[in-house]
């Protein structure tokens, strides 16, 4: 995925159409999909191995890849990280443009309203797909949708920018939303819903539908959203996988956002919490954990002996006295085959329909409910000793307990002989433990460079209440006749554009910055959060948790641009070909640009190796005074044994606003099992810039 050959009157269309020529003949037309011709340059078409084997080696090809599928990876959020509704605003809020790359937008949400709002700013180079279903206005200024990846399925989606999801209109609003008073999932979670730049407009590129998120349309909508004027791109999509930068379409679309001054800000992922699960993690890009609030919801399971139980659940459904309760394991559906050995885990079609309609069921692990509300149940209850961080929505009444508790309730409905149970609806509760990392979500270290930290920081991610879309139901089950405007959902989806919030309001006091200043403003004023709530310490929140108010004014930036990063991929052996096509211009790799990993100037510091080595690093950082004109900053170090940390010079002073200052980290440790995490804060009495420092071992294989 290169530039756009400078050349006049070049097509791209037919550029591309010669190159198929010269692979698949006579049908080179119907093979080409799509032609990215906006922002880069690239195309998808339909090719067998072969032909995809014989591009690949044609001079000018980059990289050929199969269109993949993606996955989808705030009343209390933004107070609880102290960012309030009163906050000092810039006057440059509202010519602020999000990019939302997601499954689309519900227009006529509350939060989407466009009162007050003048016509899009003057820079707006990008469209609205208007329909019978679907208008823009001056809050939702453009609006886009790709389907390169066979045909719309008008059962379950729009053929239009429509949201008919969900998630797309709750990310689009954490991020950007404008100020709704009393939201709440019907009645839980009550508050002031609110994006994180509620005056910014928002584009809309409609990529994820009900089979997933292509490869090739999540392209196209970098292509139009970089051409069309956007400030900040949102993604909450990621792959199964860790793949290379340049065969990944998400680290391509990014780099390309990059070049031209936008951020893209991504989710880290849902496969946590095992490590090295982060897909990601281009460090051109923002990479965001999710990390709770100080709020949960609870839903209470009371016995007929009256003894309660505390169990895990957003739960809207208020159940009218007690009912019977059996055990899933108790009411097989024998005719259709399935033992209690089955229907113990309430799976479709394993419970016997007569045996538990009108009563609650219990079952030995966490599921959707589908399966209780499809036999007819009042409600479930499920417990095993999974994870308890955050709660889940049902289609029914529904709790879920530890495995503790779980086996009272066994015993109780063993040794009753009319065992009856009710399940309360979800209250808020105060959660002390507060900030820390979600089980689900995706951790490090990086896959690919693991001298590079990732993710970068966390944002909140847990039970977040935003805008919802009107075409589907709370759960989006079969049976769920919940149609609501705002939802309670959790994913590493919902701290992405808290993050992209935050990222739009630096933007707006500093709209020249570099995507790479953004990222450092951000990283450097994060919060920093608990080894002892968090074992997997910087690979499960980066930085710390990001502080919209600090990163405003960070004092200093770590920056960095498209030189900084081709050095990086120089250092990581990318050939001067490939980079040149990347680039569109004669870049070369040489020893003036082979940096190491070490060198990249990023606001962290991390290095690695063999469990039991001794190892010593130096990196080179620069950093640009944006704080006050004349100051001087000292270096304050924190670090364990077995991790030195030293940095020279260990004073920096400045006379100007803008100037650059250089100095070198030296980081020595003997790692082992254990992260060794360190922190160097630059501090002129007025500004705390930190950077975390971490040592760890690898694997020899």
């Amino acid at each position: 995925m290169g530039d756009l050959p400078k050349a006049r009157g070049f097509s791209a269309n037919a550029f591309h159409t010669n190159m198929l020529q010269q692979v698949v003949g006579s049908r080179a037309s119907k093979s080409l999909v799509h032609s990215y011709k906006r922002s880069f340059n690239g195309f998808v078409a339909k090719l067998t191995e072969e032909e995809r084997n014989r591009i690949s080696t044609m001079k000018g090809v980059v990289s050929v890849f199969p269109s993949t599928k993606k996955q989808l990876h705030t009343t209390r959020s933004w107070d609880f990280i102290g960012f309030p509704q009163e906050v000092v605003r810039a006057s440059l809020e509202s010519d602020i443009i999000v990019g939302m790359l997601d499954t689309g937008v519900w227009p006529e949400s509350k939060s989407f309203s466009d009162e007050g709002f003048g016509p899009p700013p003057s820079k707006w180079k990008g469209s609205c797909a208007s329909s019978s279903n679907f208008t823009c206005n001056n809050k939702i200024i453009g609006a886009k949708f790709y389907r390169t990846d066979g045909e719309v399925d008008e059962a379950g989606d729009f053929n239009s920018p429509r949201d008919s999801e969900g998630h797309g209109t709750h990310t689009a609003s954490t991020a950007a939303g404008g100020v709704v008073s009393q939201a709440s999932l019907l009645g839980i979670g009550l508050g002031t819903a609110r994006g994180g730049v509620p005056s910014a407009r928002l584009a809309v590129y409609k990529i994820c539908w009900s089979d997933g998120c292509s490869d090739a349309d999540i392209l196209a909508a970098f292509d139009d959203a970089i051409a069309d004027g956007v400030d900040i791109i949102s993604l909450s999509v990621g792959g199964s996988f860790p793949v290379d930068y340049f065969d990944d379409p998400i680290a391509i679309g990014a780099f390309h956002s990059m070049k031209n001054g936008i951020l893209t800000s991504n989710s880290a992922g849902n496969s946590g919490p095992e490590a090295g699960s982060i897909t990601n993690f281009s460090p051109w890009s923002l990479s965001v954990a999710a990390s709770t609030i100080d709020r949960k919801f609870i839903a209470n399971v009371q016995l007929g002996n009256n003894k309660i139980y505390e169990g895990f659940a957003i739960n809207t459904f208020n159940l009218s006295g007690t009912y019977p309760i059996v055990y899933g394991g108790d009411v097989p559906n024998n005719a259709a085959g399935f033992s209690g050995a089955d229907s113990r885990y309430c799976s479709p079609d394993s419970l016997d329909k007569t045996l538990v309609d009108g009563k609650i069921v219990l079952c030995d692990d966490l599921n959707d409910g589908e399966g209780a509300l499809q036999s007819g149940a009042i409600g479930t209850i499920m417990q095993d000793g999974g994870f308890k961080d955050d709660a889940f929505s049902f289609p029914l009444s529904a709790s879920y307990l530890s495995s503790e508790d779980g086996k009272e309730v066994s015993t109780f409905i063993n040794t009753t002989s009319n065992p009856m149970a009710t399940i309360s609806k979800s209250i808020g509760a105060k959660d002390s433990l507060a900030p820390f990392v979600v089980s689900f979500s995706s951790r490090g270290p990086n896959p690919i460079t693991s001298d590079l930290l990732k993710p970068d920081l966390t944002a909140p991610g847990v039970e977040i209440v935003a805008s919802w879309s009107e075409a589907t139901s709370v759960t989006g089950i079969t049976g769920d006749k919940r149609v609501v405007p705002y939802n309670i959902i959790s994913g590493t989806s919902m701290s992405c554009p808290h993050a992209t919030g935050a990222a739009a309001y630096v933007k707006s006091f500093h709209p020249t910055w570099s995507p790479a200043a953004i990222k450092s403003a951000l990283m450097t004023t994060a919060s920093t959060l608990s080894a002892a709530k968090n074992i997997d310490v910087e690979f499960a929140y980066g930085s710390g948790q990001i502080d919209p108010i600090k990163a405003a004014q960070p004092g200093l930036i770590y920056d960095a641009g498209e030189a900084d990063y081709i050095s990086f991929l120089c250092g990581q052996g990318y050939s001067s070909k490939s980079l040149q096509l990347i680039t569109g211009d004669n870049t070369t790799c040489s020893a003036a640009n082979n940096a190491t990993v070490w060198d990249l100037n990023y606001p962290s510091f991390a290095l690695s190796g063999v469990s039991g080595t001794s190892l010593m690093r130096t990196f080179q950082r620069t950093v640009t005074n944006v704080g006050s004109p004349t100051s001087t900053y000292m270096a304050i170090v924190s670090a364990p044994s077995g991790l030195n940390i030293t940095v020279e010079p260990s004073a920096l002073s400045f006379k100007s606003m803008g100037q650059k200052q250089s100095f070198t980290v030296t980081v020595a440790a003997t790692v082992g099992t254990k992260v060794l995490s360190g922190s160097l804060v630059w501090d002129d009495g007025a500004f705390q810039v930190r950077s975390p420092v971490v040592a760890y071992s690898v694997s020899s294989s």
